[in-house]
Formats: C-alpha cells, sequence, structure tokens
C-alpha cells in the first residue's frame, strides 16, 4: 500500500512537471467564426443532379486537384439556391485546415495538415443566415501511419478527388446566432 501511495505521488508530481495534468496552452492563431469564405476557388468543380423530385433533389458534386471544398461548396450552394441540405463525401486531399471550438474565447484554434491524406468521413450541412447559405462542414482525415487528424473544416485542397452526395431538401432551414458560442446555429422554429 506504501508503495503504491509513493508510486502514485512520484507519477503526479512527473506528470504536473511535464505538463500532463495541466491544460495545454491555446494555439496563438485563431480563426473568428465570422472569417468569409473565400468564393471561386473550385474551378474544376463538376455538379451532376441525380435525383429530383417535389420533396428533395440530391446532386453529385465532384472536386478535382487545385479544388478547394468549402469553397467550392459554398459556390454550389450559391448558383444552386440550396437553403437546406445534408452531405457526406469521401476523397484525398494534400492539405487542409480543421479546427476545434473554443467555447470560452468563442474562437476556432486550427489544425494544420500538410501532407497527402484521404478524407476518411465527410459531412455537414447548409442552412441560410441573412438570405445567404452557410456551409457547416466536419472531417476525419486519415494520415499513412493510420492515425486520424479531424475537426470543423475552414480549408481542403483536392488531391485528386472528393466526391460529395448533396441531398437538397425543399424546405429552407435558417440558422441564428448565438451569442454563448459566437457560431451560427440551426432554428427549427423559424
Amino acid at each position: 500500500m506504501k508503495i503504491t501511495l509513493l508510486a502514485l505521488a512520484a507519477f503526479t508530481f512527473v506528470s504536473a512537471s511535464v505538463g500532463y495534468a495541466q491544460t495545454p496552452p491555446l494555439p496563438s492563431d485563431e480563426i473568428s467564426p465570422a472569417r468569409p469564405i473565400p468564393a471561386g476557388k473550385a474551378p474544376h468543380m463538376q455538379v451532376k443532379l441525380v435525383k429530383d423530385t417535389p420533396e428533395e433533389k440530391v446532386y453529385v458534386v465532384v472536386f478535382l486537384k487545385g479544388d478547394e471544398v468549402l469553397s467550392g461548396l459554398t459556390d454550389f450552394a450559391l448558383k444552386y439556391k440550396v437553403g437546406d441540405a445534408h452531405f457526406t463525401g469521401i476523397g484525398a486531399v494534400s492539405s487542409a485546415t480543421t479546427a476545434w471550438l473554443d467555447l470560452e474565447h468563442k474562437m476556432y484554434h486550427p489544425t494544420v495538415t500538410k501532407e497527402q491524406v484521404e478524407v476518411l468521413s465527410l459531412i455537414g450541412d447548409i442552412a441560410s443566415y441573412n438570405g445567404k447559405p452557410v456551409v457547416h462542414l466536419h472531417a476525419i482525415l486519415g494520415r499513412k501511419d493510420g492515425s486520424t487528424v479531424g475537426g470543423h473544416v475552414w480549408e481542403m485542397d483536392v488531391n485528386p478527388t472528393v466526391e460529395v452526395f448533396i441531398t437538397a431538401n425543399a424546405t429552407q432551414l435558417h440558422k441564428r446566432a448565438d451569442p454563448e458560442s459566437g457560431i451560427k446555429l440551426i432554428d427549427p422554429a423559424r
């Protein structure tokens, strides 16, 4: 019992001295939730309508090498007047910026990936805010060693392709500003 307590005390001391018991410092670079999404950064993007009913339309959106996914999805939503949709996708990218939301500071902290990775999961939605579509996009990326990185997507540079299936609904969804988090949330009451 004495040895176990002594070992636990030693581990706690060592852990605290090397920073394991403390919260890691926040990165100095931050991304504002209000950061604008640049237009026109997916010049090779191709779109095909694969289902068209009064209730919904289903599109396949294919991105090619050199396209940026978030910009392209935003351009797609504007061009096709999509104000309520959900989507999934897969593919591969040569670099990406994902992030986690720091609620206390109302800012995103980026994780920059500068290597070829597989897009293991791409998921998101589209809803309108102040009359314009807002794309909310998350991804899990697989590295060559089998480890993963992911989060809220700010940038994804395609190489060689990303394929996204989008289901657009006839009923518009709207977002509202959430002062507690600093982000825009879907408002089902509207």
